[in-house]
């Protein structure tokens, strides 16, 4: 572990400033690239307009004419956290903005992660058509379902695909899902200024081009017209949950979304979600989104079926909403003991076969075991590649649609290593090997025949040792430099917990050299700590490590406040240690 303070633009920082910035945010927005004062302005007329959206016009045409005819729409989601607050924001908006045609027939149906496998399958598009709909619109997936569309348009149902993945490319070319309208703006040709929307804001700006095609049709004015932002406390949730990359446009839907939260306007089903994770919605962050509220919402998806997320998000009782809620968060606690035995029994797996977790170990590690859950493989994953600081597959057994048995696996990468396109390259070298794959750089998952982890273990493996850097094999964690002694102050952590921080726009971490004054063991796993910083007692806690330390170190840490016996006080949360 090596910590490295980030590069900040004096001049950019500056300039910021003069804008009337806080000299700390300043400097903390010029290290993440930010020089106009205009970025950190969230209001929404600075969105782009929904007709940049490749397919968002003829979108909001298929759909307008399906409001107006009263025709049925059938929801098909994903069973994630983006996936399911995609699918509570269509079927919100679609009945909001259907209440002046005479109500929109609008149904929703979301795939079980074991029996239907991800995205639009045949069967799943006979499921649709068995409902009697008309339309069926996908969100958060669709993108790489052909047979799917095919088999939906064979039916005679009309498809709109919303979904923000990458499409599937067959000789380097992208291959669409055919005669269906697309919304992505990862599609070839889409001129949206972001790539990084998550599924939930493809279906905002989606809902953004309908009502403005119904008010063009005259059903209603500027005036009178539906409201749309209440919205958007869940459009905040799906893109922090879906770990997209926070751009300026990104970070304004999830400023906008908080706003909401903090100022009481929010979901029954968000409120509850927050109310049993210990969150006060007031005091709301990216945070309490990214970290609290989505796993409960994930552990639906992962060990039951995501169809109770999605009923907790579309409830309106806060009575129901709040037994909803409860329920999620036992799930979630089942997740979390299933996600602890099958993290030790893959370390005890790499332990035995000698692959060492230091700098020597593999340029990328994958694990298998018959006792692995399917739906837990993703975050085990996440957990290991954070631990190893290498690319890595987890992969469980499953079964094809025919019942087939096979492998899915779901991998987490680092910096360097485009984890897509290391699946497409293993693809081609290995034909037959993956029966499916799909993802982002970060995150990806894919199916294997039953037999294939062997063999896909050593083409990862060498994909990573031709990929990637030595360097990049070396973990670095990087931080904002030192905090005066004067910003250690609960106003301080108040500030920045105020801001829109996450993927690509990292939370502010600093760093300190740091005296241990005293340390034991909390609850068997977390290291509270006593120490000097800058000449100060400091209190600080080490989640998740049981390491004594020695007696001075240096930290990266994040500032913490919290309240005991009516006192406000501060923390320092460490995330790494450099000895």
């Amino acid at each position: 572990m090596t910590i490295v303070p980030r590069a900040v633009s004096p001049r950019a920082a500056w300039a910021l400033e003069q804008a009337g910035v806080d000299t700390l945010l300043a400097r903390l927005y010029a290290a993440r690239g930010v020089c106009d004062p205009q970025e950190l302005d969230d209001g929404l007329h600075l969105l782009p307009p929904p007709e940049q959206l490749r397919g968002a016009t003829d979108a909001a045409t298929l759909l307008a004419d399906a409001l107006q005819r009263r025709r049925r729409i059938a929801i098909v989601a994903d069973y994630d956290c983006d996936g399911a607050t995609a699918c509570a924001v269509a079927v919100r908006g679609l009945r909001l903005l259907g209440q002046r045609l005479g109500g929109a027939q609008v149904l929703h149906l979301v795939p079980d992660r074991q029996r239907d496998g991800y995205g639009l399958t045949p069967a799943l598009a006979d499921r649709v058509h068995a409902l009697g709909a008309d339309v069926l619109v996908t969100v958060d997936n669709g993108i790489a379902s052909l047979d799917g569309v095919a088999h939906a348009r064979a039916l005679g149902l009309q498809v709109l695909i919303t979904d923000h993945h990458l499409p599937l490319t067959v000789d380097g070319q992208p291959r669409l899902p055919a005669d269906c309208v697309i919304v992505n703006p990862n599609q070839p040709g889409c001129p949206f200024p972001t790539k990084a929307l998550a599924g939930v804001g493809v279906v905002f700006y989606v809902l953004l081009a309908l009502r403005a095609e119904l008010r063009r049709r005259g059903c209603f004015q500027p005036s009178d017209q539906p409201r749309l932002d209440p919205l958007l406390p869940l459009v905040a949730l799906g893109t922090v949950a879906d770990v997209v990359r926070l751009d300026v446009h990104n970070r304004r839907l999830v400023a906008q979304g908080l706003k909401r939260i903090r100022a009481g306007a929010v979901p029954a089903g968000l409120g509850a979600l927050l109310a049993v994770a210990g969150r006060v919605p007031a005091r709301a962050t990216t945070f309490d989104l990214g970290f609290a509220v989505a796993p409960r919402l994930n552990a639906a998806g992962r060990l039951a079926n995501m169809a109770l997320g999605i009923e907790c998000l579309l409830s309106d009782d806060p009575d129901h909403a709040q037994a909803l809620a409860q329920q999620l968060d036992a799930i979630n606690r089942e997740r979390r003991e299933l996600e602890a035995a099958m993290r030790e029994q893959a370390l005890l797996q790499l332990a035995e076969r000698e692959l060492p977790t230091g700098a020597e170990q593999a340029p990328a590690v994958t694990v298998f075991d018959p006792s692995f859950h399917e739906g837990v493989v993703g975050i085990v994953a996440a957990r290991l590649k954070d631990r190893l600081h290498r690319p890595v597959f987890v992969f469980a057994p499953a079964r094809l649609d025919d019942g087939t048995p096979c492998l899915r696996g779901s991998g987490r990468s680092i910096a360097g290593l485009h984890l897509r396109d290391a699946l497409d390259a293993i693809a081609k070298r290995h034909p037959g090997l993956l029966l499916r794959f799909g993802g982002h750089a970060m995150a990806a998952g894919c199916t294997l025949r039953a037999d294939g982890w062997p063999l896909f273990d050593a083409a990862l493996r060498d994909v990573a040792q031709q990929w990637l850097e030595p360097d990049a094999l070396q973990r670095r964690l990087h931080t904002d430099g030192e905090l005066g002694a004067e910003r250690h102050h609960p106003d301080t952590a108040a500030l920045l917990d105020a801001q829109v921080w996450g993927q690509g726009f990292a939370p502010p971490l600093f760093q300190a050299d740091a005296e241990v004054l005293g340390q034991r063991l909390v609850g068997e796993r977390h290291l509270a700590l006593r120490l000097r910083v800058h000449g100060q007692p400091m209190e600080a806690i080490w989640f998740g490590h049981t390491e004594a330390l020695p007696h001075r170190v240096r930290l990266a840490y994040r500032l913490d406040a919290d309240e005991w016996q009516g006192l406000r006080r501060t923390r320092l949360v460490v995330e790494g240690v450099q000895t």
